[in-house]
């Protein structure tokens, strides 16, 4: 139930924020505009080389990552679906989690690279946005990764069936 709840939380929390990023577009086109932009870091000119400043190429970029996370967001609903259909049955259906599990790990994965790889490695570190007080947006990333990297370890801790009700490639081996 843990590993469902942590799936369902995560999919709807992305699709708030992709709901909120296509209701409320200019917002947050503004954040990846500067950020690419490097406007507000400390203008290094061994670092300004990597700044894009056209805003044709940031709002594609933005557009890319509202689809990235609207994509993960369906990903998970559709993992959410399948974790209720397994575990309402009179007996968990082994095939059927695993299904889930499966569904779960690829959108939450895809929750990790938005903000591990897209917004941590790219954005903060590439694009320096670390070193902007105005559009930094490291904390917010660091705890969306936080968040879908717990859902992903709770959802293959071992054990998620009883033993007796798993087949072999589920079943937890204690050695």
């Amino acid at each position: 139930m843990a590993a469902a709840a942590l799936t369902v939380t995560v999919a709807v929390y992305m699709a708030l924020v992709a709901f909120g990023n296509i209701t409320d577009f200019g917002t947050n086109q503004q954040f990846v505009r500067h950020v690419l932009a490097m406007d507000t870091t400390f203008k290094d000119e061994d670092l300004m080389w990597r700044a894009i400043e056209s805003h044709t190429v940031a709002d594609l970029a933005y557009v890319a990552v509202i689809g990235w996370e609207t994509l993960a967001a369906l990903v998970l609903l559709w993992s959410g679906w399948q974790w209720a259909h397994a575990l309402t049955r009179r007996a968990p259906d082994p095939a059927a989690v695993a299904r889930a599990r499966r569904t779960g790990t690829l959108g939450l994965v895809m929750v990790l690279l938005l903000f591990g790889l897209g917004f941590l490695a790219i954005g903060g570190e590439w694009f320096a946005m670390w070193q902007s007080s105005e559009w930094n947006g490291l904390d917010a990333a660091a705890r969306n990764l936080t968040l879908a990297g717990i859902a992903l370890v709770v959802l293959w801790l071992p054990g998620v069936l009883p033993p007796e009700r798993t087949g072999p490639a589920m079943a937890h081996d204690p050695r």
